[in-house]
């Protein structure tokens, strides 16, 4: 599929797009993101990957469009991305989890 991303012409595929999202560390998701394979990665990064272009240079749009119309399912920054059940993934302690084990608890303080 040929689209345009930051002014120029692109030839897409699917099979291409997955090829060259294969072992890509996904990035946090901070807006848009787009799921490829069972991955969901940011569509600035996707953009960035595929056309080898600076993501200041196209917007999140542009890409979000080109996935969506070769088949691939898209989000937008206010729906939730899933978050894997415990089960299928250890707990990774939020920065406030991790300042609280490294001070203490409130008792051990007052000692």
């Amino acid at each position: 599929m040929r689209c345009i991303i930051a002014r120029f012409p692109f030839d897409l595929t699917k099979s291409g797009v997955l090829t060259s999202m294969k072992g890509v560390k996904p990035e946090p998701i901070t807006g848009e993101s787009v799921l490829i394979g069972r991955r969901h990665y940011p569509v600035k990064q996707v953009g960035e990957v595929i056309t080898r272009q600076d993501r200041r240079d196209f917007t999140g749009g542009e890409v979000s469009r080109a996935m969506a119309r070769l088949g691939f399912t898209c989000r937008s920054g206010d729906e939730a991305v899933p978050v894997p059940h415990a089960s299928h993934a250890s707990h990774v302690p939020t920065p406030l989890e991790t300042a609280s084990a490294l001070l203490g608890s409130p008792s051990a303080l007052g000692r």
